[in-house]
């Protein structure tokens, strides 16, 4: 008797290391289905009494996502398959497409989040009232779940316990091959238009300003890391480069191609090694993948956790914080008119481009929650909708770190000024995002960080009018930002 399988893609657009799809494989007929959810891509409304409305994906995400899918379906029909896109619940598209090919089971990734296992969980209960069994499989992180010296729901909740264990006591699995793919079934609807826009998203095209403009797809994941471990030969100085702000190369940038799973994070670590064997092992190639486990911490704190990460109050169930809810102040952060140069610059090459660097993000991420004491669920679903490596666990996890809900008992607030200084000495990333204050930066770098402290003759002479050609610094932020002469 011919079986008939379907792969559901989820957020693992990619062949090469995908046990999903070598499980799928197996079955003599196989359809590749990705299906818009337009939950996920419309507003979300969070519960409870303060909860709020946010739009959920922005122009450069759907861009990325519609580029990696474009390039799924290509790399499928060169192996003699295709991928269907639909769009609606997948719980009531899925068990259509698996009657309409007599589909024997499902195989899809499991995810940590509690949406996503939500989800996930619907589409079990519908699949198996019509009598088709649902397969899941772990394909997210570098380390698998069955593979922890602890259940993942138990593990330490402290990132240095759980990585010194987990480096003591676990290897990475090797990637998979790609399998040979078996034939569409036997009358396979059409495959369906890709969405363009992504429901009512408007794709946005990168800015030319871009260190490195992001294009979805595992075609164009794997050639980032040809081009920045061998061609470039930039391992070998990450760490020492990888708080960089301006340009493509000073650190990997491989998280918009994580995060939507265009490329494997066991692929990148088998690449670590083999360049660790063929050029060089040392603090560098260490690094990436400290940082690899890093990501994989927060997906496992979101399966321990569960919705407790997005709550305000934080796994910590911190009630003493006095959240804010200020429209105009956030609309300043968001906008990059905060007055606090470093900041505006993040916030305005996100807006942009849809990607801002670990060390930006951290100090936008900090004034807002710290300085200004704005509720930092805000900050993080404002990045939700711009980030093109947007990531739930990555994303949340990191913002209620920073906020001091999270992972981390101990202060994580940022001296944002002091933080511009170190990382941006010749003021290079303001004067690139914000162009205004780019000749008080030929005058001394240090006025374009802090405008307000540039004599008034200078600022005249540059053309710089705080109130008028670059905004004053926003009120509550302390007294380091006021005496402007």
């Amino acid at each position: 008797m011919t079986s008939t399988a379907i792969v559901r893609f989820r957020r693992d657009l990619r062949l090469h290391d995908n046990p999903t799809l070598v499980a799928a494989s197996e079955a003599d007929r196989l359809l590749p289905v990705y299906v818009v959810d337009p939950r996920r891509v419309g507003e979300r409304e969070y519960g409870g009494p303060d909860s709020f409305r946010y739009q959920r994906t922005g122009g450069h995400r759907a861009r990325f996502l519609r580029e990696s899918l474009s390039d799924l379906r290509e790399r499928l029909r060169e192996h003699g398959s295709d991928l269907l896109v639909r769009r609606g619940r997948p719980a009531d598209v899925l068990p259509e497409l698996a009657a309409a090919v007599d589909a024997d089971v499902l195989h899809e990734q499991a995810l940590p989040t509690t949406e996503e296992r939500e989800t996930g969980a619907a589409v079990g209960d519908a699949l198996a009232a019509r009598g088709i069994a649902r397969r899941t499989h772990w394909t997210h992180t570098l380390h698998h779940p069955d593979d922890l010296p602890v259940h993942p729901t138990v593990v330490d909740d402290t990132f240095t316990p759980f990585r010194e264990r987990v480096e003591a006591e676990c290897t990475v699995r090797d990637p998979v091959a790609v399998p040979d793919l078996p034939s569409l079934p036997v009358g396979t609807p059409a495959a369906g238009e890709l969405p363009d826009p992504l429901g009512s998203v408007p794709a946005e095209p990168p800015d030319e300003r871009a260190g490195l403009p992001f294009r979805g797809g595992e075609t164009r994941a794997l050639d980032r890391v040809e081009e920045y471990v061998w061609a470039g030969d930039h391992l070998r100085e990450y760490r020492e480069t990888r708080n960089g702000l301006v340009g493509a190369d000073y650190s990997a940038k491989f998280s918009p191609w994580l995060a939507a799973g265009c490329l494997s994070p066991r692929y990148v670590a088998s690449e670590v090694a083999r360049y660790e064997a063929e050029r060089v092992a040392n603090d560098s190639t260490y690094w990436l993948l400290f940082e690899l486990r890093w990501r994989d911490f927060f997906q496992f704190q979101f399966l321990k956790h569960g919705g407790q990460q997005f709550r305000r109050e934080g796994i910590r169930s911190r009630t003493d914080i006095d959240w804010r809810w200020d429209e105009t102040a956030f609309r300043r952060w968001a906008d990059g008119e905060t007055g606090v140069p470093f900041v505006d610059a993040a916030m305005r090459e996100l807006a942009a481009t849809g990607y801002t660097s670990n060390r930006a993000r951290q100090n936008a991420a900090s004034l807002l929650a710290n300085d200004l004491r704005l509720d930092w669920r805000r900050g993080a679903a404002h990045f939700e909708r711009l980030l093109v490596d947007y990531d739930p666990a990555s994303n949340y996890g990191n913002w209620a770190y920073i906020a001091g809900v999270g992972n981390d008992s101990r202060d994580r607030a940022f001296d944002v000024l002091s933080q511009g200084e170190r990382y941006d000495t010749d003021s290079a990333f303001v004067a690139r995002w914000c162009p205004e204050l780019a000749p008080l930066a030929a005058v001394d770098p240090a006025f374009a960080r802090e405008p307000w402290a540039a004599p008034r003759d200078v600022r005249v002479e540059a053309g710089v009018e705080l109130g008028l050609d670059y905004p004053r610094p926003m009120p509550g932020l302390g007294d380091r930002y006021d005496g402007i002469p």
